[in-house]
């Protein structure tokens, strides 16, 4: 079965418990054919016809864009004007459907793109390459000077889009159509509205302008590495949504300091928008580690013998501490622990990012966070059937009575985030949780591999793994027991039924050549049933024991930030 953002809801997430089978066969749902796909297709839609392929992928002699990273499942493209002198922060972004026909899909690796993200691998992909291609012919065409193109690119709102319609192989039938994001900036706030919220003596960094900012690369859908007055910063803003930006903005302003924690934000990013005279906060700036993180620095290390274990331990003890530290002193919870959140500083000590406290998917959370998030799913997700969001509505107010307002898009000043999950735990069960997480993230760090998964559905990386949590190769006898303590409750994951192989999801228990697409369908609603099933009656067991107050609320028993600190530690002191 193909990747695309389609196979989110009928087999990766939890909505495909409810997957409802077509009344006719998928095209192309044969014995070892994937979805959409003709066997043996006509002369007009084989790729021997020459109008069926495309012309060229080669460069422009001189390219007035590049293609930096991927988003949306390969949806959205970072590109950035090269033709400019300097580039503001604009993060005008390329969108292109994945629901085109499959020889569209197939020419331009689609399928590929929605799991290759970083700015190595993604540049060489068809579809990035006719991006480059579509978006040169648009510029020399609809604006009659690369002046006209500047005076427009810094006029448009915050976050706007490039939207490529009736995608084809042909790069002249292509449009580009631009999408005016004045939504956004409607909802960024000034900095009188953050005062109001948080008090007139919140230690606000110095304030920029927007357009004193110069992109270098767009590290992430929210990251891009910037230049300001000839210093390299890291600028963070969300073209998704503020509130999240906000509340991380809050967090690290107001977090006591740790050496393993990023730091306070640098600068205030202010943008003066488009209708009347608000100057909003569009984002701020914090320091630049040069280094990378753990997710793509492990695999490499032990692929060059040089992870070392004086390293691994360093890392794990620091990572153990800095948790500890905002349990105790900082009164918060971390719920995105995982190794793309953890930098390297340029003494290769960790640094732990990304405090919008949206937490991460099931791969790392651990199975109480993720029977709150499945309801959560299932509650607000349009597509499943109306009875079904009923039901599970009603069970997210009683975890959650205020979750419809914090699902709104705007900005609230809630105390503890927006995440409905960990807002539903009780300090305990937080701190239950993130020793999961770093049970996981210490079997990667000790393994050396990128992450707990094969092949993730969401993203491939440069250096994949070769095995699969729980498994065993390099990581010491103490460290696997105290590994097993920290992940106790664990559960199978979807993808010991269903992985990704090269762009396609295939059943782990068949060759790929006897299965089809409904054949994986299947297998998810089989699978995702018996999770929620599972999710329901940890749920209701745990309201029962809440009600006769025998509540426990470590309810699997795994040991505490300090107890895994204070073993961590012996381990070092024994063998270093």
């Amino acid at each position: 079965m193909e990747l695309s953002s389609k196979a989110i809801g009928e087999v990766v997430h939890p909505t495909a418990a409810f997957y409802q089978t077509p009344s006719e066969p998928e095209a192309g749902s044969g014995s070892g054919a994937v979805a959409g796909y003709d066997p043996a297709p006509s002369w007009d839609g084989s790729l021997l016809n020459p109008k069926n392929r495309i012309d060229s992928l080669d460069f422009p002699d001189k390219p007035l864009w590049r293609v930096d990273g991927c988003a949306g499942l390969g949806t959205q493209y970072y590109v950035i004007p090269l033709f400019l002198e300097r580039v503001p922060p604009i993060r005008m972004d390329v969108f292109v459907s994945d629901d085109q026909p499959s020889l569209v899909r197939e020419q331009l690796d689609l399928h590929k793109a929605f799991h290759t993200k970083d700015s190595v691998r993604l540049p060489r992909l068809a579809i990035a390459r006719h991006i480059v291609r579509i978006l040169q012919i648009w510029t020399e065409k609809a604006f009659p000077s690369l002046e006209a193109f500047e005076s427009f690119y810094r006029s448009v709102p915050f976050g706007s889009r490039l939207v490529l319609e009736n995608m084809s192989l042909d790069t002249h039938r292509v449009r580009v159509q631009v999408g005016l994001n004045h939504n956004l900036e409607l909802k960024l706030l000034p900095l009188s509205r953050l005062t109001y919220f948080w008090g007139s003596d919140f230690p606000f960094p110095e304030v920029v302008d927007f357009f004193d900012l110069h992109v270098v690369r767009v590290l992430h859908d929210s990251v891009c590495l910037v230049l300001i007055r000839d210093q390299l910063y890291i600028f963070k803003a969300l073209t998704s949504g503020a509130k999240y930006l906000y509340h991380e903005l809050r967090t690290l302003c107001t977090l006591e300091p740790h050496d393993n924690i990023i730091a306070r934000p640098i600068h205030i990013v202010t943008k003066k928008c488009n209708f009347g005279t608000k100057r909003a906060v569009a984002g701020f700036t914090t320091f630049y580690h040069s280094k990378g993180t753990l997710r793509d620095v492990l695999p490499l290390l032990r692929a060059n013998g040089q992870l070392r274990r004086e390293d691994q331990l360093k890392w794990s003890i620091q990572l153990a501490r800095a948790l500890e530290h905002l349990k105790s002193r900082s009164e918060t919870y971390y719920p995105d622990l995982r190794l793309d959140n953890i930098v390297l500083s340029e003494q290769s000590d960790i640094i732990m990012i990304d405090f919008e406290q949206r937490g991460v998917w099931c791969e790392f959370a651990a199975p109480e966070v993720n029977a709150i998030e499945y309801v959560r799913l299932l509650a607000t997700d349009e597509n499943v059937p109306e009875h079904v969001g009923e039901k599970y509505k009603k069970l997210l107010e009683r975890l959650v009575p205020s979750f419809e307002s914090l699902e709104d898009e705007r900005y609230s000043n809630p105390e503890f985030g927006f995440n409905l999950p960990w807002i539903a735990l009780s300090a305990v069960e937080q701190e239950a949780a993130e020793v999961y997480m770093l049970g996981r993230v210490l079997w990667c760090i000790f393994e050396g591999v990128s992450g707990p998964q094969k092949a993730a559905v969401w993203q491939s990386y440069r250096w994949e793994s070769d095995l699969e949590f729980p498994e065993y190769r390099r990581t010491p006898p103490a460290i696997r027991k105290l590994i097993d303590d920290c992940t106790n409750g664990r559960r199978g994951t979807l993808s010991n039924a269903i992985a990704r192989r090269h762009s396609q999801l295939v059943l782990t228990s068949k060759d790929v050549d006897e299965q089809t697409a409904e054949d994986v369908k299947k297998a998810a609603r089989s699978f995702w049933s018996t999770e929620i099933e599972v999710a329901e009656q940890f749920l209701d067991l745990r309201e029962s024991q809440r009600l006769t107050g025998e509540r426990n609320e470590n309810f699997y028993g795994r040991p505490s930030l300090k107890q895994v600190l204070e073993a961590l530690e012996a381990f070092r002191d024994s063998t270093l």
